[in-house]
């Protein structure tokens, strides 16, 4: 166990770290801010993860429409998200030219989340849901964790325009809402019908089509807000 006595982490940065069963005791945390994966979290003696989950949902209703297993809730969830993604478009719109490119804090760029979105439709959609066994998309854009890009059919070096980009997720709404619009209810109960062999993700096989679709939402619901939380700095 790793353990910090007397240390300064003022503006430190943790980024992808594991913080499983860690222990802050005696801390000052002023000003600090937590955005990941939080659960059964304790601050001073009270369990506030339950508070701050409701507190998102009341924010955000898509939140509860996409953790329903009823497909009527899951279309009206990719609507909804559809319709805050076309705000966030035109929010570029209203910006200087390049905006979309630009990074905040070492974050992905608007051009750099929308392509990420593209490989999660790919990989989590097309790949879980479907079954397809295709090339993902190559101006997608995955984490460093995923392994084999390039094999995978991603292009390391793409650099592509907002337009190339905004055709590309044009086309995958489309997808989706359309099988959104036919799948029958049994369907998304199902094991995901993973193609065997390497990919990603390598973990989904043991997941059923509802669980894959909720990742390909809650990735829409979340980098949407990074996005727009970046982009509104540009405006200041």
């Amino acid at each position: 166990m790793t353990k910090f006595e007397d240390e300064d982490f003022t503006d430190a940065e943790f980024r992808e770290c594991d913080l499983t069963r860690a222990r802050l005791i005696g801390v000052v945390m002023q000003d600090a801010v937590i955005d990941g994966l939080v659960s059964h979290l304790v601050v001073n003696g009270v369990e506030v993860a339950s508070f701050v989950e409701a507190e998102l949902d009341r924010r955000h209703p898509v939140r509860l429409l996409i953790r329903s297993a009823d497909v009527v809730d899951l279309r009206q969830a990719q609507r909804r998200l559809q319709a805050d993604w076309e705000k966030a478009v035109e929010l570029l719109g209203q910006l200087p030219e390049g905006s979309a490119h630009l990074q905040v804090a070492g974050e992905w760029s608007a051009v750099e989340t929308l392509r990420h979105l593209v490989f999660v439709h790919d990989s989590w959609f097309r790949r879980c849901c479907l079954g397809s066994a295709r090339r993902f998309t190559a101006l997608g854009l995955a984490g460093p964790q995923v392994p084999d890009q390039a094999e995978q059919g991603l292009d390391q070096t793409a650099d592509p325009s907002l337009q190339d980009v905004l055709a590309v997720r044009h086309q995958q709404a489309l997808e989706l809402g359309t099988w959104l619009a036919r799948v029958p209810p049994r369907e998304l109960s199902a094991s995901a019908p993973v193609p065997s062999g390497p990919g990603w993700p390598p973990y989904a096989t043991d997941k059923s089509v509802l669980q894959c679709l909720q990742v390909v939402l809650n990735e829409e619901r979340e980098h949407y807000g990074f996005c727009v939380r970046d982009l509104e700095l540009f405006r200041r």
